[in-house]
């Protein structure tokens, strides 16, 4: 079987310290400071300070959620969904972080929680999704024809504008309590039923000061086609989402302090 591609040698930000991560998650070190629903079909976008925790919950039952990040005070960094399916893989959980694009590639946050703990399927299939992206109404005109706004990238758009960011902010997602995986003979994508349950949750602990915005899927718990003679637009399948920000014990965070931006000091090779 071959290895992965990425392994480190020396990189430590790779290996957090998971007995500290585990009592930031510990619901007794830390107080609910705001608590909003997010309903069907729609996005919202909050910002949070470096050392808080939020957490997604399916308060209703299954429900896909795409999520975006930005660093709060220049949204030029951002969550970099490719290098982090590269240093971690194509699904992630507890432990493994959003890393942030170029030059800066420094975690953004970290997963400290997962009710579900899916792993790995019978047909190859893992949860929470870095396999794919966001819906949009692009690719569903490219495929159907037809003009269809109830899209997470338009969800995403909508979301942000409030914060000053505009469409070519929004960039490609985790798509959480999402199940994928690719197919063994062409490697095609596919998706599954989404497996939460009322009450489900994931939750990561932000490294950085840090804008996020989630889309509630159109495609709700991924249970009906999303292309195809057998698509149905039914929102019976759409459920609203929950987002919780909690603030961790200071004493807890004494000593803690958020991610620098990478070191790398070279010049790309230039030489004038």
């Amino acid at each position: 079987m071959p290895e992965p591609l990425y392994q480190p040698t020396s990189a430590a930000a790779l290996a957090p310290d998971r007995g500290w991560y585990h009592r930031v998650a510990e619901a007794g070190s830390r107080q609910l400071v705001e608590r909003f629903v997010v309903p069907i079909r729609s996005g919202r976008a909050w910002a949070m300070r470096a050392g808080q925790v939020a957490r997604l919950v399916a308060i209703d039952g299954p429900q896909v959620v795409d999520f975006n990040a930005w660093n709060r005070h220049d949204p030029r960094e951002r969550f970099w969904a490719a290098r982090t399916k590269q240093l971690h893989g194509a699904h992630v959980g507890v432990f493994d972080r959003l890393w942030s694009c170029l030059p800066y590639l420094r975690p953004m946050a970290t997963i400290i929680g997962d009710s579900i703990g899916y792993g790995i399927d019978a047909d190859g299939a893992g949860c929470h999704d870095l396999l794919g992206t966001r819906c949009d109404p692009y690719v569903h005109k490219l495929l159907t024809g037809h003009d269809f706004d109830l899209c997470c990238h338009s969800n995403l758009v909508r979301a942000v504008r409030p914060f000053g960011l505009a469409e070519p902010d929004i960039h490609d997602v985790l798509n959480v309590f999402q199940v994928t995986g690719l197919t063994p003979d062409r490697h095609g994508y596919f998706v599954k039923p989404c497996p939460a349950r009322a009450g489900d949750y994931f939750e990561f602990f932000a490294e950085i000061d840090l804008l996020c915005a989630v889309s509630t899927c159109p495609h709700g718990d991924m249970s009906r086609p999303i292309w195809g003679p057998d698509a149905a637009d039914v929102e019976s399948i759409c459920r609203p989402i929950a987002v919780e920000l909690w603030d961790i014990d200071p004493t807890l965070l004494s000593g803690w302090e958020p991610p620098p931006v990478a070191d790398y000091r070279g010049n790309h090779g230039l030489t004038r």
